[in-house]
């Protein structure tokens, strides 16, 4: 039965577990909650708790959402189409009972995001105890009841779903999404009733030997290389697209799902916001700072303090832009509306979505510190690729003007842009395929 919702939310919480049951492709994720969205999708109005108190949303993570909407995308096409595909979250029907937790989940989160020390606490905790947070407890109830009468292998985009439907003898196709493989995605490999996609052939290698050492009997043809998931209007945002050679440089500095790399961002900003006033303009500045009001807050500062107007959204010849809002479905369209088809360049933590995005859209990397190896691992790829440079954010006026300088005909940007816009095709297809695996494969071996 549904844990004591708002009625509105129980309705919502029924007909996601009956679209789930009858779709053809179900998708789960674990992102955080999108409640005022679900409200609108299925009820007008404003969804309100018992006592008449506004409900909010909680973010953990951009690329959980992202990843999982380019594959529903890719699925529906031009319009949402529930019988093709259905995407659900359990974090949005948590009982209030257990709603601490995930708003302690979240808090927790962006206090590390923002914090050197306790991101590196951050990392012992992964190491020793990813497995006993709160957060994993108060969506199994909701997950089960959602995916109860599901028949179909299920596409998972977080490993901690992928794992609690396998174990219950679901079949789930598991979308393992970085570079990395963490010892949690190999923990039921051995069923028979899991897939999983992965990023290339080094990352199926490598979840090979992880499994391996963890004495997990993994089968190779299970362990699908399908590339990263990209949003189909990502990937046609680099059809209107030219390498940069002159004139105004578009450039996009982005925060995470959790206001990673804040300190980072207002150093660049601090920089960059004066060169604003120059003529001719050699910059336009678009600054997205998601679901994080504080972000936004500190953008509108730094403008002020600098004399430099923030203009609308849509405004694509501004000088500067900032995109925010509070919920991750709006915030999300947003950066693909006006993000990915306008900048030549991303000024980024080199994330999962954030990355594999830019790069999609044809755009050059600048990377600002790395949250966890697997962005290491990500910076390192497209380093390789000359797509990507670390970003130096103490004098990023000074590095962009010797990256932009074209001593023999051609400068790094046009060059960068350039491999970007020929980049392999497995860095493009990823959600057609996982869309592809999760049609065809059936889930249990026979």
């Amino acid at each position: 039965m549904p844990p004591l919702l708002p009625p509105k939310l129980i309705k919502a919480y029924q007909r996601d577990q009956q679209l789930l049951a009858a779709t053809d492709i179900p998708i789960v994720t674990i992102t955080g909650t999108s409640r005022e969205d679900l409200q609108k999708f299925y009820h007008p109005g404003n969804l309100t708790d018992d006592l008449g108190v506004k409900t909010t949303d909680v973010i953990f993570s951009r690329a959980h959402f992202s990843m999982a909407l380019a594959v529903a995308t890719q699925i529906w096409g031009k319009k949402i189409e529930p019988k093709k595909a259905w995407l659900v979250d359990p974090t949005n029907y948590v009982s209030p009972q257990q709603w601490l937790n995930v708003e302690f989940t979240e808090e927790v989160g962006k206090t590390i995001a923002r914090h050197d020390f306790l991101k590196y606490v951050k990392d012992m905790v992964d190491r020793f105890g990813r497995n006993k947070l709160p957060i994993l407890e108060s969506i199994t109830p909701p997950l089960l009841y959602l995916t109860q009468h599901v028949k179909k292998p299920i596409l998972s985009f977080h490993i901690a779903a992928g794992n609690i439907l396998a174990e219950q003898g679901k079949d789930v196709v598991q979308v393992v999404t970085d570079p990395q493989v963490r010892q949690e995605y190999v923990k039921n490999a051995a069923r028979p009733n899991i897939h999983f996609c992965v990023y290339d052939d080094r990352t199926k290698l490598e979840f090979l030997e992880v499994a391996a050492s963890n004495h997990v009997a993994a089968n190779p043809e299970r362990i699908i290389v399908t590339g990263p998931p990209i949003d189909p209007r990502v990937v046609a945002a680099r059809k209107h697209k030219a390498a940069w050679r002159s004139g105004v440089l578009r450039l996009c500095v982005t925060t995470g799902g959790l206001g990673t790399n804040k300190v980072e961002i207002q150093k660049v900003l601090e920089q960059l916001l004066p060169q604003l006033h120059h003529h001719p303009l050699q910059y336009q500045v678009l600054v997205y700072a998601g679901t994080q009001k504080d972000i936004a807050e500190m953008v509108e500062k730094l403008a002020k303090d600098h004399h430099v107007s923030i203009s609308p959204d849509h405004d694509v010849g501004a000088k500067l832009r900032l995109l925010y809002h509070p919920h991750i479905l709006e915030a999300n369209e947003l950066l693909i509306r006006y993000g990915f088809p306008w900048a030549d360049g991303f000024i980024t933590k080199p994330s999962g979505d954030m990355a594999y995005d830019a790069v999609a859209a044809g755009c050059f990397l600048l990377t600002l510190k790395e949250w966890g190896v697997w962005e290491e691992r990500i910076r390192e790829i497209f380093e390789q690729k000359d797509i990507a440079r670390r970003a130096d954010t103490g004098h990023i006026v000074e590095q962009l003007h010797v990256l932009r300088a074209a001593p023999n005909g051609i400068s790094w940007i046009e060059y960068a842009m350039n491999h970007a816009f020929n980049i392999e095709k497995l860095f493009l297809l990823g959600a057609k395929k996982i869309a592809e695996v999760a049609t065809t494969k059936t889930g249990t071996e026979k």
